[in-house]
């Protein structure tokens, strides 16, 4: 199995405050991770830097083996390659829910046909089946305004995998729903992407739900990775320490 994601020594500032420090991290092709950590962490602005939108940064970052720009953002080619599903869903109010998935094509047409929205049989065919596997094709002609907050995040689920990613980035894709909304999208993003053979990375604030269906779970605090492990074996200490604790000795830190 080859890295989907690897970074090295990454390091940034937002106005002189540290928002990475020092952050060695590799992600498998196909593997599940969850970032977990309290606000501030850095989780989405490590999500952002793997996505190609973060300028600024120190180190040595790849995705998809292609390097990464501190500078300048990455190739159309590559960002079709990586799927992102915001936390406020990112849809067009006004368009229907099949205009809005179709919108996920538009990394994988021509420059002339993405600026006037023309997409050929193939287009079609894989929206049709991601509004199937997503259970939205009864819907696909409703307005993105017109539903529940369950069903846009459905959306924005389905429009990312309309873009046939190779790495899908959730940047919180549950903080917006119940638990019971939340677990479903959950249980809807990493099935989906199992069955493609695609890697997730995905934030969180909610530990027991990201042990249940990431792969492994790394815990971030102010820029730092605290804790390294496949989601079965993390503690409740874990847990505790990355919430309540003390920051350790980064050189103390063990990985699994």
């Amino acid at each position: 199995m080859t890295p989907a994601i690897s970074l090295s020594g990454i390091g940034h500032a937002f106005d002189g405050a540290v928002a990475l420090a020092a952050v060695d991290l590799t992600v498998m092709r196909g593997e599940c991770m969850a970032l977990l950590g309290p606000s501030g962490a850095g989780k989405s602005t490590l999500l952002a830097l793997m996505d190609g939108r973060l300028r600024g940064w120190s180190g040595a970052a790849e995705v998809l083996n292609a390097a990464l720009s501190a500078h300048q953002p990455p190739r159309r080619q590559m960002r079709a390659d990586t799927g992102f599903i915001f936390q406020d869903f990112a849809l067009v109010e006004r368009q229907s829910v099949y205009q809005n998935v179709m919108n996920g094509r538009l990394g994988r047409t021509s420059h002339w046909g993405s600026l006037w929205g023309r997409f050929n049989d193939r287009d079609h065919a894989v929206v049709g089946a991601v509004l199937r596997d997503t259970g939205l094709a009864d819907l696909a002609e409703r307005r993105a305004d017109q539903l529940s907050g369950g069903q846009r995040q459905r959306v924005a689920i389905a429009r990312c995998l309309a873009q046939e990613p190779k790495l899908i980035l959730a940047d919180e894709p549950v903080s917006n729903l119940d638990p019971a909304h939340a677990e479903k999208v959950l249980e809807l993003i990493t099935g989906a992407a199992r069955k493609r053979g695609i890697g997730v990375v995905f934030t969180s604030h909610q530990p027991e739900l990201s042990q249940r269906f990431a792969d492994r779970v790394v815990g971030l605090r102010d820029g730092r990775i605290l804790f390294d492990h496949p989601a079965g074996l993390v503690s409740e200490s874990d847990i505790a320490g990355l919430y309540h604790g003390a920051i350790p000795d980064p050189q103390l830190r063990v990985v699994s």
